[in-house]
């Protein structure tokens, strides 16, 4: 068994994650540990779990006796935690803060995208960082795209995200009140995903040197991303989506479909699902995942699969919300 452990136990990815681990076949859960709930029990934080799992929240923190750390605390923490602390050389850590996305210097974590990066996941990496959940569903649009060098024009992208994109902690933009029956722009062409986005394209196609143009949007429901992208494509519908559906024919999560997905389509699972159109040589894409299982936990646990060499979906089996 693959005896795991989980920082940053209390929010929502965190959540999703522990309802992953205790039904993974090939997994123990050992602790999850939070700074601000330790000692409370799992189940008065993530009230979904009753009747599921019976620990509480701990503060003391055992890297030996785990084989893989799942870090789900905020943008900066881990990397503060892997200076502050002693890390076991075997231990196998997946991040799902934005430290380690961008590839740098002394960076020898593995960006999380395995429908870009698996082999390396496959063969022996053991430091991972999970994708941002509004930078995957933009990159899993794109990516068949930069392989066969068809980014040769700007990109425009509209993202329209649920509330809990945002994560746990309580604010202005989070409450009922606001978000209910509203939507609003935020960050537009500067959100701190994009980064991450152009270093994933540019990874596909060297000569990527166009323009994307991002705009985020809250959206009025609690989970799950909508991006709808269109960009100049010489190419006919048909040619478009064989190379859609030869470049994800071996992956287990994302799909290419005849009709305009809706967010219910994958609320509750691990999948993206794409639609492809053509209007007046304009190629349109709208992709819809989970942002809290394909867009943080989902993933982090089919990354922890391909690390360990167990089969992808292990797990991962689940169905969406449909009505």
């Amino acid at each position: 068994m693959i005896k795991a452990g989980i920082i940053g136990g209390s929010g929502y990815a965190a959540g999703e994650l522990v309802r992953i681990l205790i039904n993974h076949p090939d997994v123990e859960l050992k602790w999850v540990h939070s700074r601000t709930v330790a000692g409370q029990r799992i189940v008065d934080v993530h009230q979904g779990l009753h009747g599921e799992v019976d620990m509480n929240f701990t503060s003391s923190i055992d890297l030996n006796g785990i084989d893989v750390l799942f870090c789900c605390r905020p943008a900066g923490k881990t990397r503060e935690f892997l200076e502050q602390n002693t890390i076991p050389e075997k231990l196998k850590i997946i991040d799902l803060s934005r430290d380690y996305r961008i590839a740098a210097e002394g960076n020898d974590f593995v960006y999380g995208l395995s429908e870009l990066n698996r082999k390396p996941m496959v063969r022996g990496a053991s430091r991972v960082a999970n994708p941002g959940c509004l930078a995957m569903v933009v990159e899993l649009s794109l990516i068949p795209l930069a392989k066969n060098l068809l980014l040769n024009s700007d990109i425009h992208t509209t993202v329209l995200t649920g509330a809990t994109s945002e994560g746990a902690e309580r604010r202005p933009t989070t409450h009922y009140a606001w978000r209910n029956d509203n939507v609003v722009v935020y960050r537009p062409f500067r959100h701190t995903q994009e980064a991450e986005i152009v270093q994933t394209l540019k990874a596909m196609q060297q000569s990527f040197r166009s323009k994307l143009h991002m705009v985020p949007m809250r959206g009025p429901f609690s989970r799950g991303i909508m991006a709808v992208t269109y960009l100049d494509c010489p190419l006919e519908l048909t040619e478009v989506i064989k190379i859609y559906q030869e470049y994800f024919d071996d992956h287990n999560f994302t799909f290419i479909t005849s009709k305009i997905p809706d967010l219910k389509d994958v609320v509750n699972t691990n999948k993206c699902i794409i639609h492809l159109d053509k209007v007046d040589g304009k190629l349109l894409i709208t992709a819809v995942i989970d942002n809290l299982l394909k867009g943080a936990a989902g993933n982090a646990v089919h990354t922890m699969n391909l690390l360990f060499g167990l089969q992808e979906t292990t797990g991962l089996t689940m169905k969406s919300v449909a009505f």
